[in-house]
């Protein structure tokens, strides 16, 4: 596909088949996606791909931490600490339709607390990726890696597979750093769920809005 089906097709898939992605197409994503521009040519990525045995001992460590509400100080804070208008409203949305195709009804607590921990198995991808970055690097980094990691979505939409990023493990970054060797000199930026879709996944129906231009864009007089 091209780049602009790629970008209009990329979304958070939240359901996967267990089918294999050979290690070749993981390094050709991986490879295209370093392609992406960082300040002076830094390069700022380190990404760890987990699989198979490994990965399902990742998960059940994740996941009874999890349960037992284990959870280190944030390494970083990647919500707003006050919402505000607008963005306290598009939360809200996306938070009720994704739950509402879950199957998750309004004040069920524990259902959402399921549906949220399966972030943990990587929503049952065959691949889950996990991005650090050197502790000493500053704010610029970040958004380049941000462009690396927008660039792994989309190559990905090119091998006809999917993604989600997930920020919830950063809630248990000692878990991953136990299980990764992660050094401490390296923070957690998020994971990555990488697979192809499950079509029988309800969560999968989900279409996020946009905001129009009019709300973000402004353009300059005509000379």
């Amino acid at each position: 596909m091209d780049v602009f089906e790629a970008m209009a097709t990329r979304r958070s898939l939240r359901g996967f088949l267990p089918d294999p992605v050979p290690r070749a197409t993981i390094e050709a994503i991986l490879t295209i996606a370093a392609r992406a521009p960082s300040g002076s040519n830094i390069q700022p990525w380190k990404v760890r791909v987990t699989q198979g045995e490994e990965k399902a001992r990742l998960s059940a460590a994740l996941r009874a931490a999890n349960a037992a509400g284990a959870m280190p100080p944030r390494e970083y804070q990647y919500y707003p600490r006050n919402w505000r208008e607008p963005y306290l409203s598009r939360r809200r949305k996306v938070g009720w339709d994704l739950y509402a195709l879950a199957g998750v009804a309004r004040g069920d607590h524990a259902a959402g607390q399921a549906q949220r921990a399966r972030n943990f198995d990587f929503f049952g991808a065959p691949v889950g990726l996990v991005f650090t970055i050197d502790r000493d690097l500053e704010q610029g980094s970040w958004l380049d890696y941000g462009m690396f990691l927008q660039s792994i979505m989309l190559a990905a939409r090119g091998f006809g597979l999917d993604t989600c990023p997930q920020a919830a493990f950063c809630e248990h970054h000692d878990v991953l750093r136990a299980h990764l060797g992660i050094p401490e000199g390296e923070v957690l930026v998020c994971g990555m769920a990488l697979g192809r879709a499950d079509p029988e996944e309800p969560a999968n129906r989900l279409e996020t809005e946009r905001a129009p231009l009019s709300d973000f864009v402004r353009f300059g007089s005509a000379a």
